[in-house]
């Protein structure tokens, strides 16, 4: 029976597929993700819990005409197998291959080339302005992970964006915390009513109206206050919401039915949107969900007859001439944006806990932290 991934050469080609189509899309997508990536080697983890999100992205949206931005890039695996590159898609980071990560030469479906990491809010943003300056109608998403919002390049461009009033989006994957409470009924009232234009001017309306009459203005201010204060107890997002953001969420990010609800909301409305998804790294692999760490990327199998690699990892060398090193100079320290592992700091880590300083995605603070830390003798 031929699988509904073998007719898709191109996100038009998702056009008047049923919900359930696309919810077998989706495991088709992981499917193909889980064999090839074992035989090839590459990211892995990140790539099955951005599956969903995939499918209803390009399901809502239609590339290249709206652009879609993915920040690190290493989460869009399932975006290439659905613009046209299944073909290729066993060449993944090999030499004449596909790109491990996102490049406008080689798809006019990715938007913006991107390794590491928060540019995406910044990029999108800009995309934005550029269509509504040019006075072109088209969407613009940014596809961030709970990781690379660690970065403080991403906050500016969220208080930058909040502040427009332009149509925008921004995604958060977020693969950390466990989906919330106001996950349902609650939450889908909440962005129905929100995205809603018909809510917008009947506000506008009444503020109109209270603004003319005795004690009105002191009416408005009361209903705010009243608004805002049952919101915070029940809808823990007002930092969204106070940069500017239609908040809309937490939505369960491996529902494909919901997701495609929350984002035609979305898609709707006619200011900043945040959306709010909850994903989980591996999702669909139960070794990778377990230890998304390990699972991050995987290396190809060795070939039968072929001896293996007996050669030290340069990390692993560099981390113990670091740890050699610091032994004899207590001025030493270790800084990581986000990559323990991948630079054998937490080696360090364990030896000297209070020497190593992991900073999360965020390089350019990495760099001025390691200054002020200079300019004191370190």
């Amino acid at each position: 029976m031929k699988r509904i991934l073998d007719r898709i050469n191109d996100p038009s080609d998702m056009a008047g597929l049923s919900m359930s189509e696309l919810e077998k899309l989706a495991g088709e997508v992981r499917q193909e993700v889980i064999d090839t990536i074992n035989l090839v080697g590459g990211h892995y983890a990140s790539n099955l819990g951005t599956v969903e999100l995939t499918v209803a992205l390009h399901y809502v949206f239609h590339s290249p005409i709206d652009k879609i931005v993915w920040d690190v890039g290493h989460q869009a695996y399932p975006h290439k197998l659905l613009t046209g590159r299944r073909d290729r898609f066993n060449t993944i980071r090999q030499y004449g291959g596909l790109n491990g990560f996102l490049s406008r030469d080689e798809s006019v479906h990715d938007a913006f080339g991107a390794g590491h990491a928060s540019t995406s809010i910044s990029a999108a943003y800009g995309m934005a302005v550029a269509r509504d300056l040019k006075k072109e109608h088209f969407s613009t998403v940014a596809v961030i992970g709970d990781g690379a919002l660690t970065g403080g390049m991403a906050y500016e461009a969220l208080n930058n964006a909040g502040s427009s009033d332009r149509p925008f989006i921004v995604i958060l994957n977020d693969n950390e915390m466990s989906i919330a409470p106001n996950v349902g009924a609650l939450s889908k009232y909440l962005y129905s009513v929100r995205t809603d234009p018909r809510y917008e001017s009947a506000k506008d309306l009444m503020e109109n109206v209270l603004g003319h009459v005795p004690f009105g203005d002191r009416i408005i201010d009361w209903g705010k206050h009243a608004k805002d204060s049952v919101k915070e107890f029940m809808v823990p997002t007002m930092i969204w919401e106070e940069l500017g953001f239609i908040y809309l969420g937490p939505v369960d990010g491996h529902n494909v039915r919901e997701l495609v609800q929350v984002l035609e909301a979305a898609k709707q409305a006619k200011k900043p949107v945040f959306v709010h998804a909850i994903t989980v790294k591996g999702k669909g692999h139960d070794i990778a969900e377990e230890d998304a760490v390990k699972w991050h990327a995987i290396s190809p199998p060795g070939k039968p007859g072929v001896p293996k690699a007996t050669a030290p990892k340069f990390q692993d060398v560099f981390a113990d001439a670091l740890i050699k090193a610091a032994r004899h100079d207590d001025r030493i320290v270790a800084i990581t944006a986000a990559m323990p592992d991948g630079t054998s700091l937490n080696k360090f880590a364990k030896v000297f806990p209070d020497r190593c300083f992991d900073v999360g995605i965020a390089e350019q603070h990495a760099v001025t932290f390691a200054a002020g830390m200079a300019c004191e003798g370190m």
